[in-house]
């Protein structure tokens, strides 16, 4: 029986491990840590046949030396890749890749849309699953959202599902794991600084992206965002260029573009823009995404019409929450940098009374400060980042913020500036209320989703 190990224990590792498990491996499953809901983790694997390490990775080395068999080393996307246990492996030649490289192995008679950026992903990946979902095709989407991919592979082994089309949402840490994914779609969103502490420089960032895009079949790209207009036409000439703007659409005959009230695809007209509600305009990029790869896969437009028509957006990205005395209260918890923050803050209607703040990111933050200085009247900074961002702002002369340290009292003190605001100018246009970190929540929250949530809660209490 061949021997996989596989390198830690959240869902995409425990996912990797029961799909291995059920094709006939044994597996022995570690984490670096040990928690009591690690522990739970293990006792429910164990009950499976599972084998689960805590508190520590394999030396591979000395297993090798005992004559223990390492068939597979599988590695979650949290886990480094340049771990010393994950490059002790690779040096020692043992087969190691990620939990998505693993999937496409059982996935890969199936066609991809493959989809990466810093920001837009998660909208670009639920769009286009509703879209071929509207063309009635099984179209699930996995990876980094939704499902782990390898769940999955792991239904398909059992013939619990058989689906038409995959459509993935990849992030660089599941890329560079990768080492064969072939889509059959290639998506590149955008592209700007994130993850740097991972990836180290901004190149290694853009080459692991580029790893998913280079091999795909056809290739879809963002044409107002000036990296990928600049890198990706000398790199991939023959590639689908999406436009909201005249200049682009100059230039992008072949592509997906807004002209003339209308959303183009190769110069035949498609849908009135009309029929889509969401706000922005990276929210219209995001569209023309979504209508190129249905396009490329041969979607009726009739069916792309209905899907754009109905869709509601994604949870947590610019996120209507309610309306307060008036006050719109909007969920951008998956702004978890300074561009995504920034593209969040453009969306919305000002007045703005912003709350931003948690773990803090590296990159450039002087658009999403101008756009502060321009469109906020005041800013609630929580978590790690507040004195950080606090310092920030009185260098770009805005002087109307506040560390709250808390969710809870930053949705209470906005309420409270939103409603004086509204009541001693009465002829203004009221507020809007924005929680749109521009950090990562790793502070105060286990991921954006339960920050998000825990924003509405705190919304749906006022009164």
């Amino acid at each position: 029986m061949p021997q996989a190990y596989v390198l830690g224990l959240g869902q995409s590792g425990i996912s990797a491990a029961k799909l291995l498990k059920a094709d006939g491996w044994q597996v022995i499953v570690s984490d670096s840590n040990a928690s009591p809901s690690l522990e739970q983790r293990k006792l429910d694997l164990e009950a499976e046949g599972i084998a689960v390490e805590l508190g520590g990775f394999p030396d591979f080395e000395n297993l090798i030396k005992t004559s223990q068999p390492v068939d597979l080393v599988v590695v979650s996307p949290g886990v480094p890749w340049d771990r010393p246990e994950v490059e002790q492996a690779r040096s020692l030649g043992l087969d190691t890749i990620g939990e998505i490289e693993l999937a496409w192995r059982y996935l890969k008679h199936i066609p991809w849309v493959g989809i990466t950026g810093t920001n837009g992903k998660t909208t670009v990946t639920s769009l286009t699953a509703a879209i071929f979902q509207a063309a009635g095709l099984k179209a699930i989407a996995c990876g980094n959202i939704g499902l782990p991919a390898c769940e999955i592979a792991l239904q398909v082994l059992h013939q619990q599902i058989q689906p038409d089309w995959i459509i993935a949402e990849l992030s660089s840490y599941q890329i560079e794991s990768s080492q064969s994914v072939k889509p059959h779609i290639g998506i590149w969103t955008t592209f700007t600084p994130d993850h740097l502490n991972r990836h180290y420089t901004l190149e290694n960032y853009r080459d692991i992206k580029a790893k998913l895009i280079d091999p795909s079949s056809h290739i879809v790209l963002n044409g107002n965002d000036p990296f990928l207009l600049d890198f990706g036409a000398a790199m991939w000439p023959k590639a689908i260029w999406t436009g909201i703007d005249d200049q682009v659409v100059e230039a992008i005959a072949d592509g997906a573009c807004i002209h003339d009230g209308w959303v183009k695809f190769r110069g035949e007209p498609v849908f009135p823009i009309s029929h889509w509600t969401l706000l922005g305009s990276h929210n219209r990029q995001n569209l023309l995404m979504s209508v190129a790869a249905a396009k490329l896969a041969g979607i009726a437009s009739e069916h792309i019409d209905q899907a754009i028509s109905e869709f509601q957006g994604v949870p947590h990205r610019l996120e209507h929450i309610r309306f307060y005395e008036g006050i719109a209260f909007i969920n951008d918890s998956k702004a978890t940098n300074y561009d995504a923050a920034e593209v969040g803050l453009r969306a919305v209607k000002p007045p703005v009374v912003l709350i931003a703040g948690g773990q803090p990111k590296q990159g450039d933050a002087s658009a999403w400060l101008e756009q502060i200085r321009q469109r906020a009247i005041a800013v609630l900074l929580i978590g790690e980042a507040a004195p950080l961002f606090a310092e920030m702002l009185k260098d770009a002369g805005f002087k109307n913020y506040e560390i709250v340290e808390t969710l809870e009292r930053a949705v209470k003190q906005a309420a409270h500036i939103a409603h004086n605001r509204a009541h001693n100018h009465p002829s203004q246009p009221l507020p809007t209320v924005l929680f749109s970190p521009a950090c990562a929540s790793f502070d105060q929250f286990a991921n954006f989703e339960q920050r998000g949530d825990r924003f509405r809660q705190l919304c749906q209490e006022l009164s």
